[in-house]
Formats: structure tokens, sequence, C-alpha cells
């Protein structure tokens, strides 16, 4: 789901100038365990130019150690928020009013949605290392996608806040 021109911008953009703060805010970061494969994937790097001497591998180490962890880093800066009237999922800003009820899956059923039964049109914002998830129908008859698929760590509060938001 791309955002419009319209629905894109600040939180400010859509009430009287003044930022609302975020009802719900979860940044979706990497285990602890994928910082360690980045140190592995440095060390790597060094390794491989250490033929070359102590400098070349020095450069190596440096260079695989900033690419391994850039990748980490934008891979984990995956944001769900809910701020006044929208849901902002990754680069997509849906407001409350166009989705329906939202569903809380638990990892047996999040990991269904993601698999057999997901929709090729759906919006995913998926971590595989998130267990749990939320998924929220859209009702508004314009847009094709059929749900938002939001990987969360707290599945409840994402719903609470959907639902505030909603009730506001």
């Amino acid at each position: 789901m791309q955002p419009s021109p319209a629905e894109s911008g600040t939180p400010a953009a859509h009430g009287s100038g003044t930022v609302t703060a975020p009802r719900f805010d979860e940044r979706l970061t990497v285990p602890r365990s994928w910082w360690l494969i980045t140190v592995l994937v440095a060390v790597s790097g060094g390794l491989v130019l250490l033929p070359l001497g102590p400098v070349p591998m020095l450069g190596g180490l440096i260079a695989a150690g900033a690419l391994a962890a850039a990748g980490a880093s934008s891979y984990g800066s995956a944001r769900i928020r809910v701020v006044a009237d929208s849901l902002v999922a990754g680069d997509a800003r849906i407001p409350v009013p166009a989705l329906g009820e939202p569903e809380v899956l638990d990892a047996g059923e999040a990991r269904a949605w993601r698999s057999h039964k997901a929709d090729p049109r759906a919006f995913m914002l998926l971590r595989s290392y998130v267990p749990t998830a939320v998924r929220v129908p859209v009702t508004d008859p314009r847009d094709p996608t059929p749900y938002l698929y939001l990987s969360t760590r707290d599945p409840r509060g994402l719903v609470a806040a959907l639902q505030a938001a909603r009730d506001r």
C-alpha cells in the first residue's frame, strides 16, 4: 500500500498545527543474535583480505562490518505508529476510519497468515523474527488492499491504540 500525497507528511498536516503524541510507537529492531552475525561478517571481511597484509585486512574488517551493520540497522528500522487518526506502518500511512476491526494473531495464526492464508494484494510489514502480528482489514472500497499484516511484539497494545483512535 503506497501512501497518497495527501496522506504523506507529518502528523501536524492532519490537525491544527500541533503534533499529537503517538498512541502506539514500536520499532521492529533486529534480535541481538543478528548483531553477533554482523561481527562475524566483519571478521570474515578482514580474514578474506589477510593475505594482502594488515592494512587491507583492517580495511576489509571495517568495510564489511560497516556494511553488515548498516544492513541490520536498516532492516530493523521499520516502525509502526498510531498517531492522531492515522496508522503509520513503514512507508504507508492509512487513516484509521479506512480500517476495519483489527485482529490479534498469535504465533501460529501469524505464521498461517504470512504463508498459506496470505493474499498477494495485502500490505505486509513482516519481520520473521517477530512471532506475533495484527491483521487489519482495509474497508475503503477504492483501495485494492484487502488487509494489513503487521508484525508486532505488542499486538494487544496496537489493537487498543487503533480502537482508541477510531473511538475518538
